[in-house]
């Protein structure tokens, strides 16, 4: 199969609108600041402020972060005000169910009145899926009357909460009619709302369906607007693809192609929990494979060219975006959806831009699961190859279906030495095709698959349990490596959070040997659902040859299982030189500001080319850590000049080979030219030599005031004891001590296993907050996302300013149940559906270590 990219035929400029987000932000730092930013995420649709809909995710609390990190507009669903879907508005008839929702409006728009210079990434949505809420025919309907029967109803609120809005805020946008398809009456609602001079500002619909309706409909709803006599109007599908897509690059690339090439902005849809852009985001600042997919195409720039795929706009094929920046010299392409081999034609590739020889990068975007970190994505192939007649191929030998890939052309020929895979020698082995010994043994599924949207994503389509609690099982995988040396072994696996037998510990831990022989403990990843997948990492010696691999839920040496797990499948690869080499990010595939420009005259460089950076031009890298801690960053450049690193926001000194600390997950590293020219060839990040002293504090040795007391209830805390209940009436301070003054990681261990009530599918865990002062000075509020289990815990680092010497670290959490805006003997109760929490994260230990 052969996919085509014409870099002759130009199909406009690129737009960038696939990255929306339906719920996909809890609240400022969940997810961080980074992963917003690098997910280049354009717009977010999110309930209304003080919304009773889900825990978080007010619109005015994200709008000022989100709009920091680079957002275009937040959609504020004003009825996610009411509980429950369909919507429970109150009121004894229609009139007063709408005289009630229409003062509410009133109150959202002041609300938004009052932000200041963001009002303007405000965009109002009156009413969500009214033809199966509040203008359908259930319970909770203004009538009973749907709007498809007879639409007066509905267009007269809709007429009314318009005028409302705009006579508020003359400036206001508005969407709508956010229905949850395209339907055929659309085109008379735009016809009312024309008339009647309340035309939505941004059209919106929902597309749970497939990427080939996406085309299909766009198209449709534009002849509507011609027969209409409109537009054209922005179009946003506020809500896309399903559980079995979601995660998964290969599959969200195919809706990415179909949305670029409309474009139109679109939002992922939330079926699961929010703050974690809709399965993209691990823990506050990890990314998955699909966090990755869309941060290469956040970065790709210049005019999209025509892609003509070898089943043009069918679902669950090869499909693909490309872009061609002139500027850059740089042309590139995302696709995926298909397995097996495959031929990448470029066609009429630009002399003038390329030469007659061009380089090529083909980078690897893989599935790591729903809430499985993933690293930056693999080095496949890096290679110049020949302009014939205008054109090159690329041959991919065996694509896999649940990954991405991304190409990068640029002129080559200049002397480039290419680069060798970043990726060695690598295996996976399902758990169906493992033998299990023992009882309580299980074939599960079938999960997702096309037939089955709403099921999730899985490795196969089926996986195994019988790791649980009492259990004698036995897993074990046949597994052959290459020669003798250091493999990585992943486990992808789950364990449901809420299940009867997992709630008692929190992860479920089973035991690996090789051969019988040298055992470990694993504990294995918790979701907010059964088949939800993450992946727990270790290392294992296998020498040449065949060898049997076990997971058990008995060890001789080591212990019993608690819990209930299920596997999924296990991944091996040789960790050579290649796994443990420096990570490389060339600086001409950089994010480029200031004036930088790239080129590709420089011999000697990494890559093709080189970042020329004038004074304050800037160069910014997506860095990976696998975990918070000290890594060797070297800024290598071609040349003289002079610049600064700085490192997620924080100023880390001049350039050069450099101990500094990463954040686990994503990091923000940026180069500022500080003299008139600096050539930029790479950054390299290695792990770190231990010249950054990180000095441990555990919890429970710290002051406990009030109603926090240390515990011994969290058996994966560190020793054992945590301390819990920091509240409004309860404190935690630990003395720590610094060096010298200066800027420090203060990286806390904690776990956070609240839920709230959910009205429906979406489970509501509750993020937590802990109020951080430092020596006395006004505390930075800081949220902590789920863990899924209190004893779960996970690291999160806030930084701060120390003086040399001993520091206090107060750790509390103001009451956020009550109104501040009233006396106390009025305040209410703001927290009836439980979703907010009185208390900050159980602590298990605190780490202090230098920034630099």
């Amino acid at each position: 199969m052969t996919l085509t990219i014409d870099l002759g035929t130009d199909t406009g400029a690129f737009h960038g609108g696939a990255s929306g987000t339906l719920y996909g932000l809890y609240g400022d730092g969940v997810p961080s600041r980074n992963v917003v930013e690098g997910m280049y995420v354009r717009t977010v649709s999110t309930k209304a402020q003080g919304g009773t809909q889900h825990p978080g995710a007010d619109a005015l609390d994200i709008l000022r972060p989100f709009v920091d990190c680079g957002g275009k507009d937040v959609y504020v669903y004003m009825t996610d005000i009411y509980r429950g879907f369909p919507y429970q508005w109150p009121g004894a008839t229609g009139e007063e169910r709408l005289a009630g929702f229409m003062a509410l409006i009133e109150k959202q728009v002041r609300q938004v009145l009052a932000t200041g210079d963001c009002k303007s990434h405000v965009v109002y949505v009156p009413f969500n899926e009214p033809e199966g809420n509040m203008f359908g025919t259930q319970e909770w309907s203004y009538n009973g009357i749907s709007w498809h029967t007879d639409p007066q109803w509905y267009f007269a609120a809709w007429k009314d909460a318009v005028r409302l809005i705009r006579s508020l805020d003359p400036d206001a946008r508005v969407a709508g009619p956010n229905t949850c398809v395209l339907y055929e009456e659309v085109k008379g609602f735009l016809e009312f709302a024309k008339a009647h001079d309340v035309l939505p500002d941004v059209i919106t619909w929902h597309e749970l369906s497939t990427p080939a309706a996406i085309r299909t409909n766009v198209a449709k709803y534009r002849r509507m607007e011609r027969d209409v006599g409109i537009g054209p109007l922005p179009v946003n599908i506020n809500e896309y693809a399903h559980n079995y897509h979601l995660s998964v690059p290969g599959q969200i690339v195919q809706w990415i192609s179909a949305i670029e090439e409309s474009k139109i902005d679109a939002d992922m849809a939330y079926w699961n929990i929010d703050g974690n852009l809709n399965d993209s985001a691990v823990e506050a600042n990890k990314g998955n494979g699909q966090w990755w997919l869309f941060n290469a195409y956040g970065r790709m720039t210049g005019r999209t060219v025509r892609v003509t795929a070898p089943r043009p706009n069918v679902q669950y094929t090869l499909q693909g975006v490309a872009t061609l920046d002139r500027d850059k010299r740089q042309a590139r392409a995302l696709l995926g959806g298909g397995s097996g081999a495959a031929d990448i034609a470029f066609s009429d590739i630009p002399a003038e831009i390329f030469g007659d020889t061009v380089h090529v990068r083909l980078h690897e975007i893989p599935w790591t699961g729903q809430v499985g970190a993933s690293a930056q994505p693999l080095r496949l192939q890096d290679r110049e190859l020949p302009v014939v007649d205008g054109k090159v191929t690329l041959s991919l030998p065996d694509l896999h279906e649940m990954s991405a890939y991304e190409v990068i052309l640029s002129p080559g020929g200049d002397g480039a030495v290419p680069l060798p895979p970043s990726v060695g020698w690598r295996a996976t082995y399902e758990a169906v095709n493992a033998t299990y010994t023992g009882g309580g043994y299980s074939k599960n599924g079938p999960e997702g698959s096309p037939e089955d949207v709403d099921k999730f994503a899985s490795s196969g389509t089926h996986h195994v349990g019988g790791l649980r609690t009492g259990s004698d099982g036995v897993l074990a995988f046949a597994v052959e490596v290459p020669q003798d040396g250091t493999y990585d072994l992943s486990v992808f696996a789950n364990s449901y959070n809420l299940d009867g037998l997992v709630k008692e510990q929190g992860p479920t831990n089973v035991f690996l040997r090789v051969d019988g022989a040298d055992p470990q403990e694993l504990r294995l990843p918790l979701g907010y659902k059964w088949v939800v997948w993450g992946h727990t990492d270790t290392q294992v010696q296998l020498t040449a040859g065949k060898h049997t691999i076990t997971l058990a839920a008995q060890d001789i040496d080591l212990g019993v299982t608690k819990g209930d797990a299920i596997i999924d499948k296990v991944d091996l690869a040789l960790r050579d030189e290649r796994v443990t080499a420096p990570a490389l990010y060339d600086a001409e595939y950089a994010v480029l500001g200031g004036g930088a420009h790239v080129s590709y005259a420089h011999r000697g460089a990494s890559g093709p080319g080189a970042a020329v950076l004038p004074h304050g031009g800037t160069a910014t890298f997506w860095v990976h850590a696998a975990a918070d801690g000290e890594a060797t960053v070297t800024v290598d450049q071609l040349g003289g000049g002079e610049g600064v690193l700085t490192v997620n926001g924080e100023k880390s000194g001049r350039l050069g080979r450099t101990p500094l600390f990463l954040a686990g997950g994503i990091n923000k590293l940026t180069v500022t030219a500080t003299s008139s020219q600096l050539v930029l060839d790479r950054l390299l990040v290695a792990p770190g030599q231990g010249h950054l002293k990180t000095t441990v504090y555990a919890a429970e040795e710290g002051t406990v005031t009030g109603d926090a007391k240390v515990t011994g209830a969290h058996t994966f805390a560190t020793g054992g004891k945590a301390v819990d209940g920091i509240g409004a009436a309860g404190a935690l301070t630990l003395t720590v001590t610094a060096a010298h003054t200066g800027r420090h990681a203060l990286t806390i261990r904690y776990s956070n296993g609240e839920q709230a009530p959910a009205t429906h599918y979406n489970p509501d865990p509750v993020c937590r907050h802990a109020d951080i002062s430092v020596n006395g000075e006004p505390p930075r509020r800081v949220l902590f996302p789920t863990t899924f289990h209190f004893n779960n815990f996970w690291d999160l680092t806030v930084p701060v300013t120390l003086r040399e010497g001993a520091n206090t670290v107060t750790f509390t959490n103001q009451d956020l149940n009550r109104s501040q805006e009233q006396s106390q003997d009025q305040q209410q109760d703001l927290n009836q559906h439980g979703q907010r929490s009185a208390y900050a994260p159980v602590i298990d230990q605190v780490a202090v270590t230098p920034l630099a």
